[in-house]
This record gives structure tokens, C-alpha cells and sequence, in this order.
């Protein structure tokens, strides 16, 4: 705009200046200057106008190279978040932690500041709007962390969540743009997520569900598609929704690894960014340029992570933790927008999750709830050091915090202890010197 602007007033000045006319009547010559002044004030208020309107508020922006990155008030910004979720030892997830006087995120938002976080994730708004408002504009104000609030989308509503049911859907519709509407003006504000690993339930793996007009298909993999069709338009008409009322704000999809994207990609094109859930251990192998392929949108690595407990060797390891955290980070970065390698498709992170949660083994039992289990609840061979446990059941639910948890008490809450992987993660942000490729630093 700047170089238009100057080509523009010098074409109109060496007229006016080179014109027989203007050098013989001084008279001529004056009243040329005026317009000279007159024209060259109109492009310069044109020129403010324009630099004014640099675009504000949160969005993704796509560059000339393909890659995308996220933007906040105009300038870049990489996700380094964390899932929250600050159950106490003794409670479970129907704790309402929002109205606890102590308010646990003042004490958590202070570590987390010192970690480099600038991001939270929560899963699911709490009724109590005016308590969810004070947690983003607290974490916010005190310690400049935005908030990406998300929604379940019904999906753990009893029996099922019935995504062929017009009405299951008008009713998950409105209470989704009723938090929108309530939230959409926090300063804190990040972002939306819808739902988290829901298309698994149109696999029929978790929560399945079925329509009278699925019923009639005898083809099991033809009900699959059906499915992910209902399902993945179902969210896109959402999104659609949210940018009428919050153009803001970019809207994510929260996904459960790669499956059902190429639906996604079919029926679901009004998202602004993919949020995975994806458990690979080490490597995220081939996630960002599978994604690339099969559904061309930036991706936030939104549940990502690995357990502090060794199932074979019975013993917390802070080591394997840490090591396998590090490896993730590291390739998120590598796949940031402008990077030499990967794929420029990533935004950044949330891992989870920021504390260890003590009731998830026995969810239905409270005598369970005070008392740190490290049963494996299921098995994962990429995270191979501890898979030769008991029937392979390595991944230990209630110890996946990078904050460990105190029964003491400290300010009214269970006392916060950083594990290795806080202060790992914390290094790595500070500086992300990635790999070396042919000698020359990647990062």
C-alpha cells in the first residue's frame, strides 16, 4: 500500500511540475501545489485508514507458503497450553471447582505463568456463568492466559447421544450458542472446541447410536459412513452458527486421532482448525501430513501426553514422562508455520493434563477417590517402556498431571509439586532448539 501510495503522488507531481503551462503562470503554478497537497492528503488519510484496519481479535491466517498459523490481535501466537481440570483429592468430575472459595486456578495460574503456559483448555462450561467468567478473566488479568472453551456436544448424555434426532441436535445446538453469546466478549477468550473424541461413537466403539433410516442399511460399513455423515454435518451447521454470532473467535473440531477426517472433509468444512486427541507416544508419525491429505486444516494437538507411572516396574518415573513429553513438543514445533521441516500445518498444544485427577480409576466408587491407584486402566504400545505390565496394561489414568497432587494442604488446596516434565517442557519453551538437519539449526 505504502509503495502504491509513493509511485501515485510522484506520477501526479512530475505533471504538475513538468507542465509548460505550470513554469510560465506562478498563479498556475500555486493552485497546482494546492492540489498537489489536496491529493497527497487523501492517499495519506486513505494509507492510515487502511493500516488501521489490521484485523483484530483471534483468527487463523493461511500463508502465501500454505502454512497456517493462529493470530491474536495480529500477531502470531503458539498454543503452549495445558487441559485443566483441578479436581481435589477426595472428589470427582462433579466437583464444582468453579465456585471453590479457595479458587485453585489463582495458585495453578501462578505455576503455570512461571512454566511459559499461555493457554488452558476446559473441556465443559459449568452453569454458573458468572464462576466460569471469573476463571477466564482471572487467569486472564492476572497472568495473561486465554481460555479455549469447549463443549461435549451431548455426547455423554443417557442412554446415547442421538445425533440423527433433530431435536437431541436442536437442543445441543442452543446450548452451545448460549455459551457463545455468554462468553464471546472475554478479553481471554482463545477459542471454541466442539466435542472431543465423538466420532468414535459413529464407529460404534463408544457411545453408539444408531436413526431409524441407519437401521434400514444392512451394510455395517455403509451405517459407519451414515453416521459420520450426520455426525460431521451436524458439527459443521454449529460452526456455522458460532462465526454468525462470534465471527471473533475461530471454531475447532475436537477429534479423536485421524478417523472419520475424510468425512470431516466432505461434510464439515466450516471449522477453522482440527483439535486432536491423539495418544502415540513418542512420535506423532505420520498425524500432519496425513492430515495435509486427507483434510486440508491447521490442527492443535488440543489431548496429548503420557502417564508419570510405570505399570511394569510399579514405581512412579518422572524420567519416561518427561522424555516422552519433550519428543511430542519438540514435534509440534517442528511443524509450526515457517519451519524449514514438517508440514507448517500446527498451532501449537494443550497436553494433558495439568494435574493428576485421583478419582478416574473408580469414577462410581468414592472410597476410590482419596486414594492414588496405579492399576493400569488400558494399554498403549507406544508408550513402550513400561508395556510388558500385566496384560499389557500400561497407561495409568490418574497419574497423567505434569503437577503432581499433596493430600497437605496449602492455601486451601491440595499443594501443587512440579513434576520432571514441568520443568522440562518450561526449558524447551524458552528455547526450542530443535534438531539439526545437514548442519543448519531447524529452529
Amino acid at each position: 500500500m505504502l509503495i502504491t501510495t509513493r509511485k501515485a503522488l510522484h506520477s501526479i507531481w512530475m505533471k504538475l511540475s513538468s507542465s509548460k503551462k505550470n513554469k510560465k503562470n506562478p498563479q498556475y503554478r500555486a493552485a497546482g501545489y494546492k492540489r498537489f497537497l489536496l491529493v497527497a492528503c487523501s492517499f495519506l488519510f486513505l494509507f492510515l485508514l487502511s493500516a488501521c484496519q489490521i484485523r483484530t481479535g483471534v483468527y487463523i491466517q493461511k500463508l502465501e507458503n500454505q502454512h497456517y498459523r493462529l493470530m491474536v490481535e495480529g500477531r502470531p501466537y503458539i498454543v503452549k497450553g495445558v487441559c485443566y481440570n483441578p479436581i481435589p483429592i477426595g472428589e470427582n468430575h462433579e466437583y464444582d471447582w468453579w465456585s471453590d472459595p479457595a479458587k485453585p486456578w489463582i495458585a495453578d495460574g501462578k505455576l503455570m505463568k512461571a512454566m511459559g503456559v499461555n493457554t488452558v483448555r476446559l473441556y465443559q462450561v459449568h452453569e454458573n456463568s458468572d464462576a466460569v467468567k471469573q476463571v477466564i478473566r482471572d487467569l486472564y488479568n492476572l497472568y495473561g492466559i486465554r481460555t479455549l472453551l469447549g463443549d461435549w456436544l451431548g455426547f455423554w448424555e443417557y442412554p446415547c447421544p442421538f445425533y440423527g434426532d433433530k431435536k437431541f441436535q436442536d437442543k445441543v445446538k442452543k446450548q452451545v450458542i448460549d455459551m457463545v453469546m455468554l462468553y464471546k466478549d472475554e478479553p481471554g477468550l482463545l477459542g471454541w472446541i466442539l466435542g472431543n473424541e465423538n466420532n468414535y461413537s459413529c464407529l460404534g466403539h463408544v457411545n453408539p447410536w444408531s436413526s431409524p433410516e441407519i437401521d434400514l442399511e444392512p451394510d455395517p460399513q455403509k451405517q459407519k459412513k451414515m453416521r459420520a455423515q450426520i455426525y460431521y454435518s451436524f458439527v459443521n451447521e454449529i460452526s456455522k452458527e458460532v462465526h454468525k454470532v462470534d465471527p471473533n473467535h475461530p471454531v475447532g473440531l475436537g477429534n479423536g486421532e485421524l478417523v472419520g477426517l475424510d468425512s470431516a472433509n466432505e461434510f464439515c468444512q466450516d471449522v477453522d482448525f482440527v483439535a486432536c486427541i491423539i495418544y502415540r507416544g513418542k512420535t506423532f508419525g505420520n498425524l500432519f501430513k496425513s492430515l495435509r491429505a486427507t483434510f486440508d486444516k491447521p490442527v492443535l494437538l488440543a489431548e496429548f501426553g503420557a502417564d508419570s507411572y510405570d505399570a511394569y516396574l510399579k514405581r512412579e518415573d518422572q524420567d519416561m514422562q518427561a522424555f516422552f513429553l519433550q519428543s511430542q513438543w519438540n514435534q509440534i514445533y517442528e511443524n509450526l508455520a515457517n519451519n524449514k521441516i514438517g508440514e507448517g500445518n500446527c498451532i501449537g498444544g494443550t497436553v494433558f493434563e495439568w494435574t493428576d485427577e485421583w478419582w478416574k480409576h473408580n469414577p462410581d466408587n468414592p472410597e476410590g477417590w482419596s486414594v492414588h491407584d496405579t492399576e493400569g486402566g488400558w494399554s498403549n504400545g507406544s508408550y513402550y517402556f513400561d508395556i510388558r505390565a500385566e496384560k499389557n496394561m500400561n497407561m495409568n489414568e490418574e497419574w497423567f498431571g505434569i503437577v503432581a497432587l499433596d493430600p497437605e494442604l496449602e492455601q486451601g488446596i491440595n499443594k501443587r509439586i512440579p513434576r520432571k516434565a514441568y520443568y522440562v517442557i518450561r526449558e524447551f519453551w524458552k528455547n526450542p532448539v530443535l534438531k539439526k538437519v545437514r548442519g543448519k539449526k531447524i529452529y
